[in-house]
Protein backbone atom coordinates (compact mmCIF):
# COMPACT_ATOMS: atom_id res chain seq x y z
CA UNK A 1 0.00 0.00 0.00
CA UNK A 2 3.03 2.68 0.85
CA UNK A 3 5.10 1.36 -1.84
CA UNK A 4 2.46 1.93 -4.14
CA UNK A 5 1.08 5.57 -3.30
CA UNK A 6 5.07 6.75 -3.33
CA UNK A 7 5.31 5.33 -6.81
CA UNK A 8 1.49 7.83 -7.33
CA UNK A 9 3.68 10.54 -5.92
CA UNK A 10 7.08 10.05 -8.31
CA UNK A 11 4.55 10.04 -10.42
CA UNK A 12 2.98 13.50 -10.01
CA UNK A 13 6.58 15.04 -8.80
CA UNK A 14 7.61 14.06 -12.45
CA UNK A 15 4.28 14.81 -14.42
CA UNK A 16 4.58 18.43 -13.29
CA UNK A 17 8.27 18.82 -13.23
CA UNK A 18 9.21 19.08 -9.79
CA UNK A 19 12.36 17.25 -10.29
CA UNK A 20 13.82 21.29 -10.47
CA UNK A 21 12.95 21.38 -6.86
CA UNK A 22 14.69 17.85 -6.05
CA UNK A 23 17.49 17.75 -8.20
CA UNK A 24 18.65 21.42 -8.01
CA UNK A 25 21.89 20.36 -6.31
CA UNK A 26 24.77 20.99 -7.86
CA UNK A 27 25.48 17.25 -7.67
CA UNK A 28 22.40 15.99 -9.27
CA UNK A 29 21.80 19.19 -11.25
CA UNK A 30 23.43 17.11 -14.56
CA UNK A 31 20.53 14.77 -14.43
CA UNK A 32 17.88 17.41 -15.51
CA UNK A 33 18.72 17.71 -18.56
CA UNK A 34 18.42 13.60 -19.65
CA UNK A 35 15.24 13.61 -17.93
CA UNK A 36 14.06 16.54 -19.81
CA UNK A 37 14.53 14.62 -23.01
CA UNK A 38 13.56 11.15 -21.41
CA UNK A 39 10.25 13.48 -20.36
CA UNK A 40 9.83 15.08 -23.43
CA UNK A 41 6.03 15.05 -23.56
CA UNK A 42 5.22 16.21 -20.64
CA UNK A 43 4.04 20.26 -20.50
CA UNK A 44 6.43 21.72 -17.70
CA UNK A 45 5.69 25.40 -19.17
CA UNK A 46 3.34 26.99 -16.60
CA UNK A 47 5.53 29.12 -13.71
CA UNK A 48 7.23 26.56 -10.98
CA UNK A 49 4.80 27.33 -8.01
CA UNK A 50 1.94 27.00 -9.83
CA UNK A 51 3.04 23.43 -10.71
CA UNK A 52 3.55 22.83 -6.92
CA UNK A 53 -0.05 23.78 -6.31
CA UNK A 54 -1.08 21.73 -9.00
CA UNK A 55 0.73 18.70 -7.86
CA UNK A 56 -0.11 19.08 -3.98
CA UNK A 57 -4.19 19.32 -5.46
CA UNK A 58 -3.49 16.28 -7.34
CA UNK A 59 -1.43 14.15 -4.26
CA UNK A 60 -4.68 14.42 -2.08
CA UNK A 61 -6.27 16.41 0.78
CA UNK A 62 -3.43 15.61 3.66
CA UNK A 63 -0.59 17.28 0.60
CA UNK A 64 -3.04 20.30 -0.07
CA UNK A 65 -3.46 20.87 4.10
CA UNK A 66 0.27 21.02 4.33
CA UNK A 67 0.54 23.08 1.32
CA UNK A 68 -1.65 25.11 3.22
CA UNK A 69 0.76 25.64 6.35
CA UNK A 70 3.87 25.58 4.25
CA UNK A 71 2.19 29.23 2.67
CA UNK A 72 2.22 30.46 6.12
CA UNK A 73 5.92 29.82 6.53
CA UNK A 74 7.52 32.86 4.45
CA UNK A 75 10.83 32.40 6.48
CA UNK A 76 11.88 29.20 4.73
CA UNK A 77 10.03 29.37 1.06
CA UNK A 78 10.36 31.50 -2.00
CA UNK A 79 7.61 34.64 -2.00
CA UNK A 80 6.62 33.37 -5.40
CA UNK A 81 5.79 29.61 -4.31
CA UNK A 82 3.94 30.91 -0.89
CA UNK A 83 1.86 33.12 -2.90
CA UNK A 84 0.43 30.35 -5.20
CA UNK A 85 0.55 28.17 -2.39
CA UNK A 86 -1.68 30.31 -0.37
CA UNK A 87 -4.31 29.87 -2.95
CA UNK A 88 -4.88 26.30 -2.38
CA UNK A 89 -8.18 25.52 -1.28
CA UNK A 90 -9.44 22.39 0.93
CA UNK A 91 -12.50 21.41 -1.06
CA UNK A 92 -12.76 17.59 -0.64
CA UNK A 93 -15.87 15.44 -1.61
CA UNK A 94 -17.94 14.51 1.43
CA UNK A 95 -18.04 10.65 2.87
CA UNK A 96 -21.45 8.78 1.95
CA UNK A 97 -24.18 9.89 4.81
CA UNK A 98 -24.54 5.70 5.49
CA UNK A 99 -21.06 6.10 6.68
CA UNK A 100 -21.56 9.06 8.58
CA UNK A 101 -24.93 7.35 10.82
CA UNK A 102 -22.86 4.02 11.47
CA UNK A 103 -20.09 5.97 12.84
CA UNK A 104 -22.36 8.14 15.06
CA UNK A 105 -24.77 4.80 16.11
CA UNK A 106 -21.38 3.01 16.57
CA UNK A 107 -19.79 5.86 18.92
CA UNK A 108 -23.22 6.15 20.87
CA UNK A 109 -24.36 2.51 20.94
CA UNK A 110 -27.79 4.07 20.09
CA UNK A 111 -30.02 4.14 17.06
CA UNK A 112 -29.47 7.95 15.28
CA UNK A 113 -33.44 8.52 16.44
CA UNK A 114 -32.86 8.07 19.84
CA UNK A 115 -30.29 11.08 19.72
CA UNK A 116 -31.72 13.77 17.27
CA UNK A 117 -35.53 14.50 16.31
CA UNK A 118 -33.63 16.05 12.93
CA UNK A 119 -30.75 15.06 11.33
CA UNK A 120 -29.01 16.56 8.34
CA UNK A 121 -27.56 13.36 6.00
CA UNK A 122 -26.21 16.02 3.68
CA UNK A 123 -23.09 17.47 5.25
CA UNK A 124 -23.23 21.75 5.12
CA UNK A 125 -19.44 21.42 5.05
CA UNK A 126 -16.68 19.28 4.16
CA UNK A 127 -13.02 19.07 4.61
CA UNK A 128 -9.87 16.85 4.43
CA UNK A 129 -9.73 15.94 8.36
CA UNK A 130 -13.82 16.04 9.17
CA UNK A 131 -17.26 16.91 7.78
CA UNK A 132 -20.28 18.61 9.42
CA UNK A 133 -23.90 17.62 9.64
CA UNK A 134 -26.86 20.24 10.79
CA UNK A 135 -29.16 18.21 13.72
CA UNK A 136 -31.96 18.90 16.66
CA UNK A 137 -31.06 17.37 20.11
CA UNK A 138 -34.46 15.94 21.48
CA UNK A 139 -34.35 18.58 23.98
CA UNK A 140 -35.14 20.72 20.80
CA UNK A 141 -31.52 22.60 20.40
CA UNK A 142 -30.17 22.44 17.02
CA UNK A 143 -26.51 21.50 16.71
CA UNK A 144 -23.87 21.09 14.76
CA UNK A 145 -22.63 17.55 14.40
CA UNK A 146 -18.62 17.26 13.19
CA UNK A 147 -17.61 14.17 12.59
CA UNK A 148 -14.19 12.93 11.83
CA UNK A 149 -13.82 11.33 8.44
CA UNK A 150 -13.46 7.30 8.63
CA UNK A 151 -10.22 5.53 8.73
CA UNK A 152 -8.55 8.81 8.39
CA UNK A 153 -5.83 8.42 11.30
CA UNK A 154 -4.70 5.77 9.21
CA UNK A 155 -4.52 7.50 5.54
CA UNK A 156 -2.62 10.76 7.55
CA UNK A 157 0.20 7.81 9.29
CA UNK A 158 0.85 6.87 5.39
CA UNK A 159 1.29 10.46 4.36
CA UNK A 160 3.23 12.12 6.68
CA UNK A 161 5.31 9.06 6.59
CA UNK A 162 5.94 9.51 2.96
CA UNK A 163 5.86 13.46 3.44
CA UNK A 164 9.02 12.82 5.65
CA UNK A 165 10.58 10.73 3.05
CA UNK A 166 10.38 13.52 0.63
CA UNK A 167 11.16 15.92 3.03
CA UNK A 168 14.55 13.72 3.75
CA UNK A 169 14.70 13.80 0.03
CA UNK A 170 14.76 17.53 -0.69
CA UNK A 171 17.31 18.24 2.63
CA UNK A 172 19.34 15.80 0.96
CA UNK A 173 19.15 16.93 -2.77
CA UNK A 174 17.60 20.19 -3.07
CA UNK A 175 20.24 23.46 -2.71
CA UNK A 176 18.61 24.69 -0.23
CA UNK A 177 17.08 21.65 1.62
CA UNK A 178 19.13 22.67 4.74
CA UNK A 179 18.69 26.12 5.14
CA UNK A 180 14.37 25.47 4.56
CA UNK A 181 14.84 22.48 7.43
CA UNK A 182 11.86 20.42 5.40
CA UNK A 183 11.55 17.18 8.16
CA UNK A 184 11.38 19.63 10.72
CA UNK A 185 8.47 21.33 8.77
CA UNK A 186 6.93 18.36 8.49
CA UNK A 187 7.39 17.72 12.03
CA UNK A 188 5.32 20.26 13.01
CA UNK A 189 2.55 19.68 10.32
CA UNK A 190 2.54 16.21 11.90
CA UNK A 191 2.10 17.49 15.43
CA UNK A 192 -1.18 20.32 14.34
CA UNK A 193 -2.79 17.57 12.16
CA UNK A 194 -2.57 14.97 15.27
CA UNK A 195 -4.38 17.80 17.57
CA UNK A 196 -6.71 18.43 14.76
CA UNK A 197 -7.65 14.54 14.86
CA UNK A 198 -8.40 14.98 18.74
CA UNK A 199 -12.40 16.50 18.57
CA UNK A 200 -12.14 16.55 22.21
CA UNK A 201 -9.07 18.72 22.34
CA UNK A 202 -10.74 21.02 20.07
CA UNK A 203 -14.53 20.95 22.13
CA UNK A 204 -12.14 22.02 25.10
CA UNK A 205 -10.26 25.04 22.98
CA UNK A 206 -14.06 25.93 21.33
CA UNK A 207 -14.92 26.30 25.28
CA UNK A 208 -11.86 28.02 26.48
CA UNK A 209 -12.57 30.98 23.87
CA UNK A 210 -16.23 31.11 24.77
CA UNK A 211 -15.33 31.34 28.14
CA UNK A 212 -12.59 34.30 27.64
CA UNK A 213 -15.22 36.07 25.65
CA UNK A 214 -18.44 35.29 27.74
CA UNK A 215 -18.83 39.41 28.92
CA UNK A 216 -18.33 40.34 25.07
CA UNK A 217 -20.19 42.33 22.83
CA UNK A 218 -17.31 41.00 19.71
CA UNK A 219 -17.37 37.94 19.76
CA UNK A 220 -19.82 34.91 19.31
CA UNK A 221 -18.42 31.05 20.23
CA UNK A 222 -20.71 28.18 19.76
CA UNK A 223 -21.88 26.23 23.17
CA UNK A 224 -19.98 22.63 22.99
CA UNK A 225 -22.76 20.23 24.28
CA UNK A 226 -20.14 17.68 26.53
CA UNK A 227 -22.76 14.92 26.92
CA UNK A 228 -22.36 14.07 22.95
CA UNK A 229 -18.81 14.91 22.28
CA UNK A 230 -15.58 11.82 21.92
CA UNK A 231 -12.33 12.24 20.29
CA UNK A 232 -14.44 11.52 16.86
CA UNK A 233 -17.45 13.28 16.94
CA UNK A 234 -18.13 17.03 18.49
CA UNK A 235 -21.22 18.26 19.02
CA UNK A 236 -21.26 21.96 19.21
CA UNK A 237 -24.32 25.03 18.95
CA UNK A 238 -25.52 25.70 15.76
CA UNK A 239 -24.72 29.14 14.85
CA UNK A 240 -26.83 31.49 12.49
CA UNK A 241 -24.29 34.14 10.86
CA UNK A 242 -23.82 35.46 7.48
CA UNK A 243 -20.20 34.34 6.28
CA UNK A 244 -17.47 37.33 6.65
CA UNK A 245 -16.80 37.67 2.87
CA UNK A 246 -20.69 38.48 1.67
CA UNK A 247 -19.96 42.11 2.41
CA UNK A 248 -22.49 43.56 0.37
CA UNK A 249 -25.10 41.07 1.63
CA UNK A 250 -23.79 42.59 5.65
CA UNK A 251 -24.28 45.99 4.54
CA UNK A 252 -28.11 45.33 3.76
CA UNK A 253 -28.26 43.68 6.80
CA UNK A 254 -27.26 47.26 8.48
CA UNK A 255 -24.30 45.98 9.83
CA UNK A 256 -21.33 48.89 9.96
CA UNK A 257 -18.88 47.41 7.98
CA UNK A 258 -15.87 49.87 9.15
CA UNK A 259 -16.60 49.19 12.84
CA UNK A 260 -16.54 45.84 12.09
CA UNK A 261 -12.89 46.16 10.82
CA UNK A 262 -12.27 47.70 13.46
CA UNK A 263 -13.81 44.83 15.83
CA UNK A 264 -11.88 42.34 14.20
CA UNK A 265 -8.51 44.05 14.92
CA UNK A 266 -9.69 44.67 18.96
CA UNK A 267 -10.70 40.82 18.69
CA UNK A 268 -7.21 39.61 17.47
CA UNK A 269 -4.98 41.84 19.79
CA UNK A 270 -7.45 41.19 23.00
CA UNK A 271 -6.83 37.49 21.76
CA UNK A 272 -3.33 37.92 21.24
CA UNK A 273 -2.48 39.77 24.59
CA UNK A 274 -4.81 39.43 27.23
CA UNK A 275 -5.78 35.73 27.13
CA UNK A 276 -2.70 34.67 25.05
CA UNK A 277 -5.00 31.67 23.29
CA UNK A 278 -6.02 32.38 20.19
CA UNK A 279 -8.02 31.26 17.08
CA UNK A 280 -5.23 31.10 14.34
CA UNK A 281 -7.62 29.90 10.74
CA UNK A 282 -9.67 32.59 10.87
CA UNK A 283 -9.83 32.74 7.63
CA UNK A 284 -13.46 33.54 5.86
CA UNK A 285 -14.31 30.39 5.85
CA UNK A 286 -14.58 30.09 9.77
CA UNK A 287 -16.03 33.69 10.64
CA UNK A 288 -19.70 34.72 10.23
CA UNK A 289 -20.88 37.91 10.92
CA UNK A 290 -24.61 37.73 13.15
CA UNK A 291 -27.57 39.85 13.08
CA UNK A 292 -26.50 42.40 15.69
CA UNK A 293 -23.32 42.54 14.26
CA UNK A 294 -20.83 40.37 16.25
CA UNK A 295 -18.29 38.38 14.70
CA UNK A 296 -18.67 33.94 15.12
CA UNK A 297 -15.87 31.83 15.25
CA UNK A 298 -15.99 28.44 14.00
CA UNK A 299 -13.55 25.13 13.41
CA UNK A 300 -11.50 25.35 16.76
CA UNK A 301 -9.21 22.86 15.39
CA UNK A 302 -5.77 25.04 14.99
CA UNK A 303 -5.37 27.12 18.40
CA UNK A 304 -2.16 29.19 19.19
CA UNK A 305 -0.85 30.47 23.09
CA UNK A 306 2.05 32.56 24.01
CA UNK A 307 3.53 32.85 27.59
CA UNK A 308 3.28 35.76 29.47
CA UNK A 309 6.75 36.37 28.97
CA UNK A 310 6.19 36.27 25.10
CA UNK A 311 3.31 38.69 25.23
CA UNK A 312 5.42 41.24 27.17
CA UNK A 313 7.94 41.71 24.58
CA UNK A 314 5.09 41.49 21.85
CA UNK A 315 3.28 44.32 22.77
CA UNK A 316 7.10 46.11 23.15
CA UNK A 317 7.56 45.43 20.20
CA UNK A 318 4.53 46.17 18.27
CA UNK A 319 4.31 49.87 20.67
CA UNK A 320 7.61 50.38 19.18
CA UNK A 321 6.91 49.70 16.07
CA UNK A 322 3.84 51.82 16.07
CA UNK A 323 5.73 54.36 17.38
CA UNK A 324 8.42 54.13 14.89
CA UNK A 325 11.05 53.63 17.49
CA UNK A 326 13.05 51.14 15.56
CA UNK A 327 15.94 51.01 17.94
CA UNK A 328 13.44 50.01 20.84
CA UNK A 329 12.37 47.26 18.57
CA UNK A 330 16.15 45.78 18.11
CA UNK A 331 16.92 46.39 21.74
CA UNK A 332 13.53 43.86 22.47
CA UNK A 333 14.64 41.38 20.47
CA UNK A 334 18.07 41.33 21.98
CA UNK A 335 16.36 41.52 25.42
CA UNK A 336 14.05 38.59 24.57
CA UNK A 337 16.86 36.47 23.18
CA UNK A 338 15.46 36.18 19.92
CA UNK A 339 18.39 38.23 18.59
CA UNK A 340 22.27 37.30 19.49
CA UNK A 341 23.60 38.93 22.36
CA UNK A 342 26.26 40.59 20.52
CA UNK A 343 24.23 41.81 17.69
CA UNK A 344 24.67 45.33 16.62
CA UNK A 345 21.76 47.59 17.64
CA UNK A 346 22.24 50.18 15.35
CA UNK A 347 22.95 48.05 12.64
CA UNK A 348 19.64 45.96 12.72
CA UNK A 349 17.63 49.33 13.72
CA UNK A 350 19.23 50.31 10.59
CA UNK A 351 17.83 47.11 8.89
CA UNK A 352 14.32 47.40 10.20
CA UNK A 353 13.60 51.43 9.44
CA UNK A 354 14.50 50.06 5.89
CA UNK A 355 11.34 47.56 5.83
CA UNK A 356 9.15 49.37 7.89
CA UNK A 357 9.24 52.56 7.23
CA UNK A 358 7.45 52.99 4.04
CA UNK A 359 4.78 51.27 4.95
CA UNK A 360 3.37 53.92 7.57
CA UNK A 361 0.71 56.39 6.92
CA UNK A 362 -1.09 53.97 4.33
CA UNK A 363 -4.40 52.14 3.97
CA UNK A 364 -4.10 48.51 4.50
CA UNK A 365 -4.92 48.70 0.09
CA UNK A 366 -1.76 50.03 -0.10
CA UNK A 367 0.30 47.56 2.35
CA UNK A 368 1.03 43.36 1.59
CA UNK A 369 1.62 42.31 5.69
CA UNK A 370 2.49 39.09 3.42
CA UNK A 371 6.08 41.08 1.87
CA UNK A 372 6.97 43.07 5.05
CA UNK A 373 6.94 40.24 6.61
CA UNK A 374 9.11 38.26 4.08
CA UNK A 375 11.16 41.43 4.45
CA UNK A 376 11.54 40.97 8.24
CA UNK A 377 12.54 37.57 7.86
CA UNK A 378 14.84 38.20 5.01
CA UNK A 379 16.87 40.84 7.69
CA UNK A 380 16.43 38.55 10.89
CA UNK A 381 18.19 36.23 8.80
CA UNK A 382 21.30 37.92 7.98
CA UNK A 383 21.49 38.99 11.64
CA UNK A 384 21.27 35.15 12.56
CA UNK A 385 17.85 35.93 14.31
CA UNK A 386 15.73 32.21 14.26
CA UNK A 387 11.80 32.44 13.86
CA UNK A 388 10.16 32.01 16.97
CA UNK A 389 8.66 28.28 16.38
CA UNK A 390 5.50 29.99 18.74
CA UNK A 391 5.10 32.91 16.85
CA UNK A 392 4.49 30.97 13.39
CA UNK A 393 0.91 30.74 14.01
CA UNK A 394 0.56 34.22 15.46
CA UNK A 395 2.05 35.20 11.81
CA UNK A 396 -0.28 32.87 9.74
CA UNK A 397 -3.50 34.44 11.84
CA UNK A 398 -1.82 38.10 11.33
CA UNK A 399 -2.23 37.16 7.65
CA UNK A 400 -5.89 36.23 7.63
CA UNK A 401 -6.40 39.66 9.59
CA UNK A 402 -5.12 41.12 7.08
CA UNK A 403 -7.64 39.41 4.42
CA UNK A 404 -10.58 40.26 5.77
CA UNK A 405 -9.34 43.65 6.81
CA UNK A 406 -9.23 43.93 3.02
CA UNK A 407 -12.42 43.02 2.17
CA UNK A 408 -14.38 44.73 4.62
CA UNK A 409 -12.78 48.16 4.81
CA UNK A 410 -9.75 48.82 2.21
CA UNK A 411 -8.83 52.13 3.68
CA UNK A 412 -8.83 50.72 8.05
CA UNK A 413 -5.71 51.79 9.30
CA UNK A 414 -4.63 49.01 11.35
CA UNK A 415 -1.67 51.10 12.91
CA UNK A 416 -4.07 53.52 14.34
CA UNK A 417 -6.47 51.31 15.71
CA UNK A 418 -4.03 48.76 17.26
CA UNK A 419 -2.28 51.52 18.94
CA UNK A 420 -3.99 52.92 21.83
CA UNK A 421 -5.40 49.42 22.68
CA UNK A 422 -2.00 48.16 22.92
CA UNK A 423 -0.96 51.08 24.89
CA UNK A 424 -3.82 50.68 27.14
CA UNK A 425 -3.03 47.01 28.01
CA UNK A 426 0.53 47.53 28.54
CA UNK A 427 -0.40 50.56 31.21
CA UNK A 428 -2.20 47.30 32.78
CA UNK A 429 0.95 45.54 32.95
CA UNK A 430 3.19 47.53 33.94
CA UNK A 431 3.85 50.28 36.72
CA UNK A 432 1.09 50.51 39.66
CA UNK A 433 -1.94 49.04 37.49
CA UNK A 434 0.41 46.22 36.59
CA UNK A 435 1.35 45.87 40.60
CA UNK A 436 -1.96 45.71 42.52
CA UNK A 437 -3.23 43.46 39.27
CA UNK A 438 -0.15 41.25 40.48
CA UNK A 439 -0.99 41.60 44.40
CA UNK A 440 -4.82 40.73 43.52
CA UNK A 441 -3.31 37.61 41.81
CA UNK A 442 -1.29 36.49 44.63
CA UNK A 443 -3.14 37.45 47.42
CA UNK A 444 -4.75 34.27 48.20
CA UNK A 445 -1.32 32.30 48.06
CA UNK A 446 0.43 35.00 50.83
CA UNK A 447 -3.00 34.71 52.90
CA UNK A 448 -2.36 30.80 52.93
CA UNK A 449 1.87 31.35 52.99
CA UNK A 450 1.54 33.72 55.70
CA UNK A 451 0.38 31.98 59.06
CA UNK A 452 3.23 29.52 58.19
CA UNK A 453 6.28 31.93 57.93
CA UNK A 454 7.63 31.89 61.90
CA UNK A 455 7.03 28.08 62.16
CA UNK A 456 9.13 27.68 58.53
CA UNK A 457 11.70 30.33 59.60
CA UNK A 458 12.42 28.50 63.01
CA UNK A 459 12.60 25.23 61.03
CA UNK A 460 15.50 26.82 58.65
CA UNK A 461 17.08 28.28 61.86
CA UNK A 462 17.15 25.25 63.52
CA UNK A 463 18.02 22.87 60.61
CA UNK A 464 21.52 21.26 60.97
CA UNK A 465 24.17 22.34 57.91
CA UNK A 466 23.95 20.55 54.91
CA UNK A 467 26.65 18.68 53.18
CA UNK A 468 27.14 21.76 51.04
CA UNK A 469 27.01 24.38 53.51
CA UNK A 470 29.81 22.64 56.11
CA UNK A 471 31.89 22.47 53.29
CA UNK A 472 31.24 26.34 52.48
CA UNK A 473 31.79 27.24 56.39
CA UNK A 474 35.24 24.68 55.92
CA UNK A 475 36.43 26.27 53.17
CA UNK A 476 35.83 30.03 54.28
CA UNK A 477 37.33 29.21 57.60
CA UNK A 478 40.92 28.09 55.57
CA UNK A 479 40.74 31.17 53.31
CA UNK A 480 40.43 33.06 57.07
CA UNK A 481 43.75 31.06 58.71
CA UNK A 482 45.68 31.40 55.34
CA UNK A 483 44.71 35.66 55.12
CA UNK A 484 45.97 35.79 58.87
CA UNK A 485 49.12 33.89 58.47
CA UNK A 486 49.78 35.80 55.06
CA UNK A 487 48.91 39.04 57.91
CA UNK A 488 51.09 37.78 60.55
CA UNK A 489 54.02 37.19 58.17
CA UNK A 490 53.25 40.35 56.44
CA UNK A 491 53.68 42.20 60.26
CA UNK A 492 56.90 40.34 61.16
CA UNK A 493 58.01 42.11 57.62
CA UNK A 494 57.62 45.05 58.76
CA UNK A 495 58.86 44.84 61.91
CA UNK A 496 62.02 43.39 60.65
CA UNK A 497 62.42 46.25 58.31
CA UNK A 498 61.61 49.08 61.20
CA UNK A 499 63.93 47.22 63.59
CA UNK A 500 66.71 47.06 60.99
CA UNK A 501 66.26 51.11 60.48
CA UNK A 502 66.25 51.76 64.10
CA UNK A 503 70.12 49.97 64.47
CA UNK A 504 70.92 51.87 61.18
CA UNK A 505 69.90 55.44 63.10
Amino acid sequence: MRLLRLLKIIFILLRFGLDEFLLAHSNTRWLLKPLNVLLFLRNVSAPRAERLRLALESLGPIFVKFGQMLSTRRDLIPVDIADELAKLQDQVPPFSSAEAVALLETTYHQKLDEIFTRFDETPIASASVAQVHFAMLKNGREVAVKILRPGIDRIIAHDIALLSICAELVERWWEDGKRLKPRLVVAEFAKHLHNELDLMREASSASQLKRNFANSNLLLVPEVHWDWCTNSVMVMERMHGTPVSQVDTLRAMGVNISKLAEDGVEIFYTQVFRDGFFHADMHPGNVQVAQDGRYIALDFGIMGTLTDTDKHYLAQNFIAFFQRDYKRVAEVHIESGWAPANTRVDEFESAIRAVCEPIFDKPLRDVSFGRVLLRLFQTSRQFGIEVQPQLVLLQKTLLNIEGLGLQLDPELDLWKTAKPWLERWMSEQVGWRGFVKALKKEMPYYVNMLPEMPRLLHQRLAEKPNAQLEILLQTMVMQQKYRNQLLVLLLLVLLGLLGSLVLDV
